[in-house]
């Protein structure tokens, strides 16, 4: 989807719809999934602040490359500040950091990265996104830690008839990666691994 802004820029927003229905009432609840990416430049601030302010879950992507550290510190306090100014906190929402870049020159080591990922509590995942690695892992990182947080508050898992793993599995099967999803899901450094589903 695009979106002509005033400035002259167009926004492109990919979008993922994947719809789970409850199992155990087929009329019952259905659980929606859309992923929203939203460009990082400090220009569309405003637009990363209006598709935040309904985020269940953030992939912070960040650049591996070493002249790009500034910039991602810069990203990441903005990320902190649009979630304050819409009065939410960036512990209260489940978060996953992608280094995306691994396949180019002149970037922070994965020893480097190792190190970054063991100071914090959010899953760190390494990616070069051109050849299609650490794509997937990031996603289902974020999703089973978003349903871990949303089933805590709304009791998924009852009104969907499905626990965290095997929804996790649906969503793999459905991108056609059945059998995955955990291995997925784990192949991050770092991160409390709270709401992994086993």
């Amino acid at each position: 989807m695009t979106l002509e802004t005033k400035d002259d820029r167009t926004l492109f927003f990919d979008m993922l719809p994947l719809v789970f229905k409850a199992d155990n009432d087929p009329n019952g609840m259905s659980l929606r999934v859309k992923v929203f990416t939203v460009p990082g430049q400090v220009v569309h601030a405003s637009t990363r602040r209006l598709v935040l302010q309904g985020a269940d879950g953030i992939a912070f992507i960040a650049d591996s490359q070493i002249a790009e550290t500034q910039n991602n510190a810069d990203a990441f306090l903005d990320l902190r500040a649009n979630l304050k100014e819409l009065g939410r906190s960036i512990s209260e929402v489940p978060l996953v950091i992608q280094f995306n870049k691994r396949d180019l020159p002149n970037i922070r080591t994965d020893a480097e990265i190792d190190e970054l990922a063991l100071r914090g509590k959010e899953p760190v995942f390494k990616a070069a996104a051109v050849a299609g690695q650490g794509v997937l892992e990031s996603f289902f990182g974020l999703l089973d830690r978003a349903w871990a947080r949303l089933d805590a508050e709304n009791d998924l898992t009852a009104k969907l008839g499905i626990g965290p793993a095997a929804f996790l599995e649906k969503a793999a099967a459905s991108l056609g990666h059945a059998g995955r999803a955990h291995a997925l899901s784990t192949a991050c450094v770092g991160g409390d691994r709270k709401g992994v589903a086993k």
